[in-house]
């Protein structure tokens, strides 16, 4: 009979073919929506992690108290050390140490004169150690747009918007100009190994990068790091996890009372993300709850007229002897088989639109900047299990339904007055 009915969809596109249209252009909107919202809140939290939060962070409690104005004077000593810890305790994570720093970068010109002068936010991260992935975590390689890598101690990369408003080449030497870790005057010569640009106004205004080692070299900060982030091996930020690892380290200094103790803070706890992440899951839930809802009334009604523009069919049936049971009971499989047609299109055409929106995004420029938080100007969908499955609640089941409301009308139908109505 399934075989029958689907002929019959096939080849009665009066009845058909709108109704799959609609549910198509329905389940495409509700699977690219979905896509669409859980890939900007996701990457909304993954530059925050990358770039400046980590999943876990470890600082001192001085400087967890100051750490948005970057108080290297405050920083985690002996960090070799407690890094071994975190490895041995914790082999679920990758810890890595950073030191972010402000400076004044000076261009001198072929006699060694100053010809430039810029103010710059710089970080130290781990380039030159074998298996080092702290470049791909922060998308170096691919935010390079002159020059390479820094390769071996002494080079740097900065920011290209920095370069061209100073004509900066590669092969170039620049002064930092800072403060160390004790309050003293700290210069290092670098040379410009690349250029890079983020998409990110605060770092891309003027940013400039070295070894964790250079860093710590120019600021006379031996074996110190302001901060040890922590990421999870998976890729993904799991808050109960973070949480649970948190309480259990903090506990262990909980008696120390010295204020350059560690402790750790997660994702959450920093930069406002607490609310921010509460705020996304509640709204990404509540906005594709109400783009099915819209989505299924839309398709509801399909289902509804497309029955009642069956009525004397229905009634020919009845005349003809067919039990309502089984008018009704074809009815339905025929929704199902609409239903699945256009739910199964529409969620091919979703996913490759939402794979193209994942793999280019749409840039939104400067709009987005500003703030605690670190927001990236290209918003991508991303793809999740749900994403395959989530256009047939609106697809399948709406269409159903609106079919199921609209064949009640078959069980009122009186055999005596048939007669009379078809010979109308």
């Amino acid at each position: 009979m399934i075989q029958f009915l689907f002929k019959g969809i096939i080849r009665d596109q009066n009845r058909s073919l709108l109704p799959i249209l609609v549910i198509s252009i329905g389940v495409f909107l509700t699977v690219v929506g979905s896509a669409w919202f859980k890939g900007v809140f996701s990457d909304m939290i993954d530059v925050n992690a990358n770039f400046s939060t980590g999943h876990v962070k470890v600082m001192s409690r001085a400087y967890a108290e100051n750490a948005a104005q970057m108080p290297n004077d405050l920083a985690l000593l002996n960090a070799s050390q407690l890094l071994d810890t975190l490895n041995a305790g914790y082999p679920g994570l990758e810890w890595v140490q950073r030191i972010h720093f402000g400076g004044l970068i000076d261009v001198p010109d072929e006699q060694g004169e100053t010809r430039g002068q810029g103010m710059a936010v710089g970080q130290g991260i781990d380039f030159l150690s074998p298996g080092a992935h702290e470049p791909e975590r922060m998308n170096i390689p691919g935010s390079i747009v002159k020059g390479r890598l820094p390769e071996q101690p002494g080079e740097a990369l900065i920011s290209n918007d920095f370069a061209e408003r100073f004509g900066i080449g590669i092969g170039d030497p620049v002064t930092l100009f800072g403060s160390t870790m004790n309050g003293g005057m700290a210069f290092a010569n670098f040379t410009v190994a690349g250029t890079v640009r983020f998409g990110m106004k605060a770092l891309d205004r003027g940013s400039i990068l070295i070894d964790i080692t250079d860093a710590q070299a120019a600021l006379d900060m031996a074996d110190a790091a302001g901060e040890i982030l922590g990421f999870f091996r998976s890729g993904h930020y799991e808050p109960e996890e973070a949480l649970q690892l948190k309480t259990a380290f903090n506990a262990r200094y909980e008696n120390d009372t010295d204020e350059f103790a560690p402790t750790m803070l997660r994702l959450n706890d920093q930069n406002g993300l607490e609310d921010y992440i509460a705020l996304s899951e509640s709204m990404s839930g509540i906005m594709i709850f109400i783009f099915v809802l819209a989505m299924s009334i839309v398709l509801w009604n399909t289902g509804l007229l497309g029955g009642l523009r069956r009525y004397n069919e229905f009634g020919i049936r009845l005349a003809m002897g067919e039990e309502k049971k089984h008018i009704y009971r074809t009815l339905i499989i025929e929704s199902v088989l609409i239903g699945t047609i256009g739910s199964v299109t529409g969620t091919l055409l979703g996913l490759a639109a939402a794979y193209f929106l994942q793999e280019h995004g749409i840039s939104l420029g400067t709009a987005v900047q500003g703030g605690s938080m670190m927001m990236p100007e290209v918003f991508r969908a991303r793809i999740g299990p749900e994403t395959f499955y989530i256009g047939f609640i609106p697809g399948l089941f709406s269409m159903v339904l609106g079919n199921a409301l609209s064949g009640i009308g078959i069980y009122r139908r009186q055999t005596a007055v048939l007669f009379k109505e078809l010979s109308v």
